[in-house]
């Protein structure tokens, strides 16, 4: 069973984000970036996946050459290969392009896939669109935000959190699978595991190798405008005796909030 995970560098959430407002694009130096959340829980669920049936699992990154770092990381928890599909291209927020990316590398050289695993989105740009753009252009089936997975011979069962209810769905395999928080709890690098990653060489594949050019990758989105959130008013600070404030507070909430 050969198991392919997609994975993404994002900006760490604790890094300070600056714009590039000339470029309406993030400013890149000095930011720490990390294995999106979500697809460390994809990576992870590959592994128990493995453990359980069998076969290798193999992570691909599309990026430029700093994302061999994220890949190495996949790695060290256990993977057994990896590949970085160089794009030099900044950060489009074009789900299409990533997608279009991705399903031609698979079709021109790893077509040998039973299960494809995304995380639900990335953190960085949080659109949740590729994993359903792959499996359109795979013609694959697809279960998205699963927080329960269970693989027996050439079929799944998923399971996923809707209003009220959990859905299950089951599918033929190969098919394409995003992973949710709470499908399971990543593990941890091992030393031994960082060691062997350190040797291992991460294939690199142009675009051109796969039967791209930038022709064929013609961003279908622009940025307009990209801004920080407003600052956050400074909060309020009552000391008063109890009585006092408590009626200052029902008055707020009545009055400020309109919650009551």
């Amino acid at each position: 069973m050969n198991i392919y995970v997609c994975v993404k560098r994002v900006p760490d959430t604790e890094s300070k984000i600056r714009i590039d407002h000339a470029s309406n694009t993030i400013v890149g130096e000095g930011l720490n970036y990390v294995l999106s959340p979500y697809d460390e829980i994809a990576v992870e669920e590959a592994l128990r996946l493995r453990e359980a049936h069998g076969g290798k699992v193999v992570v691909m990154s599309v990026g430029p050459d700093e994302t061999a770092v994220i890949l190495k990381k996949c790695l060290a928890m256990g993977a057994d290969e990896a590949v970085l599909i160089k794009d030099i291209q900044p950060e489009t927020y074009d789900g299409f392009r990533t997608a279009k990316i991705i399903s031609q590398a698979l079709s021109t050289k790893f077509s040998d896939y039973s299960l494809l695993l995304f995380g639900r989105f990335s953190f960085g740009t949080d659109n949740g669109q590729v994993q359903s753009m792959v499996a359109e252009m795979q013609g694959l089936p697809q279960v998205n935000t699963v927080t329960k997975l269970v693989v027996e011979g050439n079929r799944g069962t998923a399971h996923r959190e809707i209003e009220g209810a959990t859905e299950k769905v089951t599918f033929p395999l190969p098919a394409v699978i995003s992973a949710q928080k709470g499908l399971n709890e990543p593990r941890y690098e091992t030393l031994r595991g960082i060691m062997m990653a350190k040797r291992k060489q991460i294939p690199v594949l142009e675009l051109e190798e796969i039967g791209l050019n930038q022709d064929d990758l013609q961003s279908k989105i622009s940025v307009v405008k990209l801004e920080s959130p407003p600052p956050r008013a400074a909060g309020t600070v009552i000391t008063e005796d109890p009585e006092t404030a408590a009626r200052k507070i029902v008055e707020y909430l009545r009055h400020e909030a309109k919650v009551i």
